[in-house]
Order: C-alpha cells, then structure tokens, then sequence
C-alpha cells in the first residue's frame, strides 16, 4: 500500500484551482492597475504641469499689467496736444519760463504720480529754450535720489547714444521700447523709451522730445515668486539672447550669465513669453517634485491592487475549499476501494455533478463489492475442494502405507512401536480434520506435522531424521492448515540420496511475517521440473500439491504471500513459505 500512495502522489484539487484562480486574478488586476496607474500618473502630471503654468500665466498677467501701466503713463504725454504745442514754442524769456512753470512740469508731475510704482521720468526735448532741470546723482541709483522723480534734459545729450540712434521707426501710438540702457543694468533697473511727437501734424509725426521711464527690475517682476509653484523651483526672466535679467529661488546662476539648455535638462521646465519686453519667464521644476506626486499615486495604486487581490485570493479560497473539500472526499473513497473497502459511502447534499457522482460512486462500490464477495466465495470453495481433493489424495495411499506399518510391527510384536503409531495417526487425523476449520493455530499445525513425522520416522527408523528450529513467538498466530506436511511427504518420496535423509522445519517471526522453511539435503530437484514449477501455464501438470498450498495462501493473505522454491541437484532442496503474523483470522476472511 505505501507503494500505491507513492506512486499517486500529485498536486490536489485545491490548490490547482486557487492556482488557476490567482493566475487568471492577479494578471486583469496587474493590467488594471498598471492602466489606472498610467491614467492617474498622466492626469497627475497634466493636472501639476497646468496648476504651475496657470501660476506662471498669473505671474506673467501681473507683469503685463505693470508694463501696460507704465504704457498709460507715457500716454499721458504722448497723446497730449497742448503738451505738444507747448513744446515747439521757441520763445525765451516770460513765455519759456511760463510754459514750463505752469504747463511742463505739473505735467510731469501729474505723470509721475499717476504711477503705481516708484519711477523716475527723464524728459529729452528738441526746443532748447527750455530750461534743464535735473539731479547730479554722483554715479548713484537716481531712484534712491532725494527731491523730484523727474529730469528735463536737452536732445543732445543724447542724440549721439547708440540706443537713441537704432531706436525704430515712429508708428503712431504704438512705437515704444522696453529697454537696459546706460547704468540700468547696474542698478536693476529697467526703462521704456517712447518719442515725443508733434500731435499736430500725425502726418510727419515730427519728433519734439524723448520720454524715458525708468523703474526696478524688482518692482516689475515682484510677483515672480519661486515659492508659489513649489519648494526647489526656480524662475528666471531671460532676454532673447537668453541671458539671465532676474531670477528667484535658490539659485547659483548670476545674473547677465546665459542659461544654456544644458543646465535646465535635469529640470521640468515652463516657459512664458514676454512680448513687451521680448523675455521669456522660465520655470524650472525640480523633476522628484513630479516624482513625489508620480510615486505616491503609484505606491496608492499598487495598495489598492494588493487589496483587491487579497479580497479576491480569500473569495478565491473559499470557492477552492468549497470544491476541493468535496473532491477530497471522492478520493478517499477512491483510496478506500482501493485498498479493499468498498463499504465506504460518500454523501452530498444539493443538485450538481457532485451529487450525481457520489450516487454512482456508491453504487459502484455496492455493485463491486458484492461481486468480489461472489468471487471471492467462489475461489474459497473451489480451494477447499482442491484442499479436500489433496486431502483425498493424500489420505488413502498415506493411510495405506500406516496401516501396513501398523500390521508389520503387530506381526513382529512390536507394541511400543504399534501403541504410538496408531497414536500419531489417530492425532494426525484429528487435527487434519480440525472440525472443519480451514485456517488453524500454528500451535495446532506444527503438532499435525510432528505426529506425521513421528509415523513416518517409526516407518522409515533411522533412515530418517527431522530437526525443529521454531520461534516460539509464532504459536500465537494462526495460518490455513495443511501447509507443511505437503513438502515434507514429498521431501520424502523423491529427496532420498541414498537411504539417508535429513529434514528441517523452521520458523521465524520477523518484521510483521511469519516464514517457514523446510530444509533439505537430499538430491534435489532437476532444473527442468524447478522451471516447470515457476511457469504459470507449466506448473498445472505438475507439482499439484505444490500449487495447491501456494493458492490457498494467496488466497487467504494476499498476492504477497505463497511459497518459494530453491533447489540444486545433489545438494538438497528449501521451500519457503511466507504468511502474515495474523492473531485471529477469519476462515474466509477476505485478502487484504
């Protein structure tokens, strides 16, 4: 049996089915989840790169709106005409001192605090017979200067500045120019330069003056704050040329520094255009900012995957029991039949395929077991009249050598001798017939072989001779009768080497067995008949009584029983014969 349960070793129902369960479970939950997290990581990104764009956007409108305003203020001048006739009067005297007392400079002045930043205006004009009025500021930032935030100069100071020169074409109302000219870069300062021209004449739009104003770079950009897109960030406003006007964040960058693509490559960067200036404001975000959102959305998803595939695996499992508990239950009925026990019954509740194969297990077990109880009962009988055949065959030539044994010692007048034969015989028949019983005490077999032996040792004298090596352990079990007496009478009629013969009878237990052995030295038996007797087919001619005791032994203990033969020529024969150690057994108990 410990075979058989080797050899149908496999992997059972259950966990196949939680396998194929898991596998077709995890892969629709691995590809939803890597799709949610491709679809959320995307949104993240798209929702974070529109979230800073529209701060930078926001940062750029407050920009626009700071330039725009400083746009109204110049045209304020620009797009005044008494402003423009007051200019082109060239008269000295009372009229310039008036023009520019009670027209120009509350102008300016009106101007300067129309303003929502801090400025400074500088007034270049072509009439040089208005006065100069402006500030010695000693190479420092005019913006800081105390008194006015204004200057009248005359055109030729700077008529010969190259900026002056390549300041573009005049367009009516639209020709103005945000420019870093002169110490504006050293003081960070940015002005738009405008023309003055002649509003009464929009033809030629004579120029009559030059307006600049000058402001903080940091008041205009003000509102770029690094801080407002995300810790890390930088932002730098970059002129066309890319070179670094301002920057906010922790940077090392300098400003006037060119910010070539190689330093931003390891940044995510946000680009907005500023026309008015022609700068751009560049955002660079730190790419682990993406990474943290990216990361904690992926981390989240794969959460929630794990979640639902332990829901399933549990739901998985308890299907898996369900089913393989009842599969389980079908093998051990298919273990019990094969070990023999066809009693064994298996029940299901419910309507299902389960149902329907414990009904038919059952039967089929019925079915079978009634039909090796028929065959079974059948074989018995047929051994039993093979037994009473052997029993028949052997009784009457051995009871008429006895008998004649009986009437040579009566004539000689040997009583002793005739007393305890005829006691032996009368023992050996009693325990031959052993009230009908089939399977006997050891005990009781080996006294049937002693009192054989006894008659045959008072028939044959010293010709003869029996040796007993029986372990005393066996006489508590039992055997079916009628196994040793058969090899011993043939040992008998055809071993003799001479007119000398020796015979041993042994028993062992070892190991759960019982073997016996009869051991002897005579001429042994020729290999042809030793072959015969080995050959399924060959041995029904021969060796009746031989096959005789072998089938009823495997009848009775099973296939892994029955009797061995050794035997070669002029050294003697051993037949070994191998039972169970059984207590009590059944007379037609069935094999195991």
């Amino acid at each position: 049996m410990t075979n058989a349960k080797q050899e149908h070793r496999y992997m059972p129902f259950g966990i196949k089915l939680m396998l194929t369960y898991s596998l077709f479970i995890i892969i629709p939950v691995m590809l939803v989840g890597y799709a949610a997290n491709i679809i959320f990581t995307s949104s993240i990104q798209e929702r974070t790169r529109e979230i800073n764009h529209g701060t930078l956007e926001q940062m750029k409108d407050n920009i626009t709106y700071k330039l725009e305003d400083m746009s109204r203020i110049s045209d304020m001048l620009y797009f005044d005409s008494n402003l423009a006739s007051y200019l082109r009067h060239y008269e000295e005297g009372w009229v310039s001192y008036e023009a520019t007392t009670k027209q120009l400079l509350p102008k300016i002045q009106t101007t300067i605090e129309a303003a929502n930043n801090k400025m400074r205006l500088a007034v270049y004009l072509h009439n040089d017979t208005l006065p100069e009025i402006y500030h010695n500021y000693k190479n420092t930032d005019p913006l800081n200067a105390e008194g006015p935030l204004f200057d009248l100069y005359h055109i030729t100071r700077i008529k010969d500045k190259v900026w002056y020169m390549n300041y573009p074409k005049e367009k009516y109302g639209q020709t103005l120019q945000w420019k870093q000219i002169e110490a504006d870069s050293k003081f960070g300062h940015i002005s738009l330069l405008r023309r003055l021209v002649n509003m009464n004449d929009p033809i030629t739009l004579e120029e009559i003056g030059f307006v600049r104003i000058s402001l903080r770079l940091t008041d205009l950009l003000e509102s770029v704050d690094s801080e407002k897109i995300g810790k890390g960030t930088k932002i730098f406003a970059i002129d066309e040329n890319r070179k670094i006007m301002f920057s906010s964040g922790d940077t090392a960058y300098r400003l006037g520094e060119t910010l070539s693509e190689e330093k931003i490559s390891n940044y995510w960067a946000i680009d907005e255009q500023l026309p008015e200036l022609n700068w751009h404001l560049l955002a660079l975000v730190p790419t682990d900012i993406m990474e943290k959102a990216t990361n904690e959305v992926r981390l989240w998803t794969i959460l929630i995957c794990l979640a639902c595939y332990v829901v399933f695996s549990f739901a998985g499992l308890f299907i898996s029991r369900f089913y393989s508990r009842k599969v389980s239950k079908i093998i051990r009925v298919l273990d019990a039949f094969q070990e023999g026990n066809f009693q064994k019954k298996i029940m299901f509740k419910g309507k299902d395929e389960f149902t329907r194969i414990s009904i038919a297990l059952n039967e089929m077990g019925q079915n079978i077991d009634e039909l090796i109880q028929e065959v079974y009962m059948t074989n018995i009988k047929k051994k039993e009249a093979e037994l009473e055949s052997l029993q028949a065959q052997i009784n009457p030539h051995f009871l008429y050598n006895t008998l004649s044994s009986i009437s040579r010692l009566a004539k000689f007048g040997e009583v002793d001798k005739l007393q305890r034969m005829v006691l032996d015989l009368a023992k050996f028949y009693r325990l031959s017939l052993n009230e009908g019983r089939t399977v006997i005490p050891i005990k009781n077999e080996l006294e049937q072989v002693g009192a054989y032996i006894n008659i045959q040792k008072t028939k044959f004298g010293d010709g003869m001779e029996a040796y007993f090596d029986i372990d005393p352990d066996i006489l508590r079990f039992t055997t079916v009768k009628l196994i040793l007496q058969p090899f011993i009478e043939n040992a008998l009629e055809h071993a003799w080497y001479g007119d000398r013969i020796n015979i041993r009878i042994v028993g062992k237990l070892k190991d759960g067995l019982i073997t016996f052995q009869i051991i002897d030295d005579g001429v042994g038996i020729h290999p042809e008949i030793l072959r015969q007797l080995s050959d399924p087919v060959e041995s029904l001619n021969v060796g009746y009584g031989i096959r005789n005791v072998d089938g009823r032994i495997r009848l009775h203990f099973g296939a892994d029983y029955g009797v061995k033969i050794v035997s070669k020529r002029g050294m003697g024969t051993s037949v070994c014969i191998t039972i169970p150690a059984n207590k009590k057994q059944g007379e037609k108990e069935r094999p195991h």
